[in-house]
């Protein structure tokens, strides 16, 4: 995540309930959006598990 309290967090990783309150008030315009709204929908379908070998930390 680019800004914010969760600044430096990978997209995945980022609560659900964050994510949520981003689609009742509108995730931001651009690529980041997109992403941000793909995040929610992986989470709002219990689809976390697919990606957990992406969130390697390093």
């Amino acid at each position: 995540m680019p800004f914010g309290k969760y600044k430096g967090l990978k997209l995945l990783r980022l609560p659900e309930p964050y994510l949520v309150w981003f689609h009742r008030q509108g995730f931001p315009p651009g690529k980041l959006g997109e992403q941000l709204a793909l995040m929610y929908e992986i989470k709002l379908n219990g689809l976390e598990a697919q990606f957990q070998g992406f969130l390697i930390d390093r």
